[in-house]
């Protein structure tokens, strides 16, 4: 009992003390020492000889300062014993751009002394809200297109971060919460301090074009007698390179552009992942444009995932978020300009007839009121010269190019995830071949997610619409880096974005010379801190 009571009066003193320092750092009005000192002292914990040096006046902004006021001047992070388990986490979550000032705050206020810990206290505040706050801001080279702009990442003010965390059933739940923005991002942060631990402490040196086995013992990090192949396999593995087992041209190349060319390609797709807003209680599906797969998000987990089909290098799905609204059963495929102008030249050589042997109709134009075509009414010479101009669309039916249903969300990029005849496509490694929008593994499957349980089976009208029971997201984004169980895999840079982390990356490749093929060591140097063996 007496140690509760000793307890309640630490944080009364602290609460007077917060007081104090909230008041007069309202509006960044810099905070006096002398203001701190006039409080009354703790008299069941001595004042540590620190307390009595002079400090550097503390800066806090108006909003931090209300959120001590609106709470009665209670800490948030720590007590009269000291930081809490969440103070901690959250300086474990600041990491090296925790600033010498907080550094210096919370060593003080190991001493005990509730001056300093009342110092901690606001800084630490502040400085989560100025954490959370980089965290949200959409990355500085994001070329994520939000067709719905309430899809973009929104940067909370700081008193709604600082309220978020003080009203949270669990404080730590809630700290775990804020850093896990998406599962990609989420899963890209361990997965880069993974791959520093089993790769970038090993010996980065250089190999030529046909490495002897004891070179490349050296470089893998392994011992005089131990077989390289295995190691070979994991490197492979995990950079995306056929699992040969063997120092093939392509893994002596990736060995040679050395490990922080490749964590600078994971730290720019860390970034990427940033594009992609936290949704912690909603849902949304995820398009990985660079492995051309599919995932479908609820609460912040993966429920479900397919293979898809994308755009080809030539014509790249673009980078895009949107709301999917709404489905069109057995819908129309409206064709792009540059495979109407290829079907304008067959007719031209083939005659009139090929176009609704193809199940085509002809539009004059892309609007709502155009009028249906005879084809042999057409100047087909014209229309594949682009001197004329109409649309061309296939009828439903099993062929059609999108299937038997059609995911929209409304855009002038004529995007869409659809169904698709095309099975055989979706069994190939490299997908990349529509002309951008996303064809899909499952359509069934996916619209069994979306619409909670059962499609509509729709009356078999054409294009018919069918809202969903709710608006869901979809973002299609660009990885070349990919989490995996133990880590990360690296995937082809399909549509070639990643030249600036190459670029980057390359200041810093190996340079050692490697050790000659024979070289009198009985066991070449481990690296001890990598749990690789």
């Amino acid at each position: 009992m007496r140690r509760n009571g000793h307890r309640a009066k630490g944080r009364t003193r602290l609460s007077l003390l917060l007081r104090a320092g909230a008041i007069a750092c309202a509006f960044a009005v810099q905070l006096p020492v002398d203001a701190l000192r006039s409080a009354p002292a703790v008299p069941e914990r001595p004042v540590a000889p620190a307390a009595a040096q002079p400090l550097p006046p503390v800066e806090i902004g108006a909003d931090v300062a209300s959120f001590y006021r609106d709470r009665g001047f209670r800490p948030l992070w720590v007590t009269s014993d000291g930081l809490r388990p969440e103070g901690e986490q959250v300086l474990r979550m600041l990491g090296p751009s925790a600033s010498p000032g907080l550094r210096a705050a919370m060593a003080a206020a190991e001493s005990g002394d509730p001056h300093l810990l009342t110092r901690a206290d606001l800084l630490l505040s502040e400085a989560y809200a100025d954490h959370v706050r980089r965290l949200q801001q959409p990355p500085a080279a994001n070329a994520m297109r939000y067709i719905d702009p309430g899809l973009a990442p929104a940067v909370q003010p700081v008193r709604a971060i600082l309220d978020g965390a003080a009203a949270a059933p669990s404080l730590a739940a809630h700290l775990d919460a804020v850093e896990r923005i998406n599962p990609v991002y989420d899963g890209l942060r361990r997965g880069l301090a993974a791959y520093r631990a089993h790769w970038s402490h090993l010996p980065q040196a250089a190999l030529p074009a046909h490495p002897s086995p004891d070179q490349l013992r050296h470089r893998l990090g392994l011992g005089a007698q131990d077989d390289p192949a295995a190691r070979l396999r994991a490197f492979q593995h995990v950079h995306g390179l056929p699992q040969t087992g063997t120092a093939d041209a392509a893994t002596v190349a990736a060995l040679n552009r050395g490990a922080f060319y490749y964590e600078r390609r994971i730290e720019a797709n860390i970034e990427r992942a940033r594009a992609i807003p936290a949704r912690p209680d909603g849902r949304y599906i995820l398009v990985d444009t660079a492995s051309a797969r599919l995932w479908m998000v609820a609460n912040g987990r993966i429920h479900d995932a397919m293979r898809v089909v994308v755009g080809k290098r030539a014509m790249p799905t673009p980078l895009m978020a949107g709301l999917i609204r709404y489905a069109a059963l057995n819908p129309y495929w409206n064709l792009p300009p540059d495979l109407i102008r290829k079907r304008a030249g067959n007719a031209v050589r083939h005659g009139a007839g090929v176009i609704p042997g193809e199940r085509l109709q002809v539009l004059s134009d892309w609007t709502p009121q155009a009028r249906t075509l005879a084809p042999g009414s057409v100047d087909w010479r014209a229309v594949a010269a682009g001197r004329r101009f109409v649309n061309l669309r296939q009828l439903p039916g099993p062929q059609n190019m999108m299937g038997r249903i059609k995911f929209m969300l409304p855009n002038d990029l004529g995007v869409y995830l659809h169904d698709t005849p095309l099975r055989d496509l979706l069994r190939r490694a490299d997908r990349h071949e529509s002309s951008g929008c996303v064809r899909l593994e499952d359509a069934q499957r996916l619209g069994r997610w979306l619409f909670d349980g059962s499609v509509p089976r729709g009356s078999g009208a054409p294009e018919e619409r069918a809202d969903l029971p709710a608006p869901v997201p979809v973002y299609l984004a660009y990885f070349t880096v990919l989490p995996s169980r133990d880590g990360v895999v690296f995937q082809p840079d399909v549509y070639g974005r990643d030249g600036a982390a190459g670029a980057s990356g390359a200041a810093r490749a190996p340079r050692a010379a490697p050790p000659r093929a024979g070289a009198a060591r009985s066991t070449p140097r481990r690296n001890r801190s990598s749990p690789v063996k």
